[in-house]
């Protein structure tokens, strides 16, 4: 079985290609990734001389790179993580996001028809619904919840989606699309929440919290959210969606709290700033779908940030190296194995 993953130098990607690697020893796994801002070529150092894993540096977008790939390689299914995804970053520029996230999508899917792939995978996000009343805490996204999305970046994730659906229709592409509550654990770009207020912490410097912390999320572990995902490639039904939660909701403020708690720093770091533009703020999701294939997600908040904190305590170089820049340096890669 040969894999491509995309975006296999991000968090959430990485992850699933440790995950991949060592479950299945005998498949084939090569990444493709542009190396943006938020790729990290330092996170697959430990892989990069397996023998069944190979990388290549390109854009999703760049139709003839994309194409060279699908010829050289004849991959069996094509794992679509590659995306702009900071919410914050689509406010103020919007155009890498379309640009990435659905031209990005189409050219993957046009390459995956040409050369006839078993199985193509999108991940998007809860965040294409938009986002649930606080006071109604029963009420959970499900795959019919109509699409609101609040953020461009939501917005071009949403589009994405339908445009795979089309696919699905009128080409008949073998397509399936994961939608995931917010995911946390090792490898995260600490611009993210978590990462990001635990590096502010362990430097004893402010934590800023948007409005007054109370907006909600569904946190997944990201090693969850990859057993998932690689249930929904097996079992899942060509032409579905499935929402993937783990139904451990906690506010922004709850988060910031328990990371300065663990790391013995006082709640007076916290600060308090003025919210986002168009701040969601619940997300919640039904994953009974994606649950009914065999899938439970296993791992407790608790738990699971204690292990995250952790992580990142003991590898603060790894971040150090993305918060100075050094990182960009050991992404200057051209070679493809």
């Amino acid at each position: 079985m040969k894999i491509l993953v995309t975006g296999g130098a991000g968090f959430i990607g990485s992850n699933y290609i440790f995950y991949m690697l060592d479950k299945y020893p005998n498949y084939k796994v090569v990444c493709l990734d542009a190396l943006t801002y938020a790729g990290n070529l330092s996170t697959l150092k430990s892989i990069m001389n397996y023998p069944n894993f190979s990388f290549c540096k390109g854009d999703i977008t760049d139709k003839r790179c994309v194409y060279e790939l699908f010829e050289k390689e004849k991959f069996d299914i094509v794992i679509n993580f590659a995306a702009e995804s900071h919410v914050d970053r689509s406010i103020e520029d919007s155009s890498i996001f379309i640009t990435t996230n659905i031209i990005g999508t189409q050219v993957l899917m046009d390459a995956c028809r040409s050369y006839e792939v078993k199985r193509f995978h999108q991940v998007s996000t809860d965040e294409v619904y938009g986002d649930l009343p606080l006071d109604r805490p029963n009420l959970l996204f499900t795959e019919h919840y109509p699409l609101k999305p609040s953020s461009p970046y939501a917005a071009s994730k949403a589009s994405a989606d339908l445009l795979v659906l089309s696919y699905c229709r009128t080409h008949k592409l073998p397509a399936t699309i994961s939608r995931c509550s917010n995911n946390y654990g090792p490898y995260q770009f600490p611009e993210k929440l978590i990462p990001f207020m635990i590096s502010k912490a362990l430097e004893d410097k402010k934590l800023p919290i948007y409005g007054d912390g109370m907006n909600v999320r569904d946190w997944i572990h990201v090693k969850d959210h990859c057993k998932a995902i690689d249930k929904i490639i097996k079992k899942g039904k060509v032409g579905e969606i499935y929402n993937v939660g783990s139904g451990n909701e906690r506010s922004n403020l709850e988060v910031v709290r328990f990371i300065l708690k663990q790391l013995n720093k006082p709640e007076s770091l916290i600060s308090y700033v003025n919210d986002r533009p168009g701040h969601d703020l619940r997300y919640a999701t039904d994953s009974s779908k994606v649950e009914s294939l065999g899938y439970k997600a296993h791992t407790s908040f608790e738990n699971g940030i204690k292990e995250t904190i952790d992580w990142y305590v003991e590898n603060d170089s790894w971040i150090e190296n993305i918060l100075s820049g050094k990182y960009k340096i050991s992404n200057i890669y051209n070679k493809t194995r």
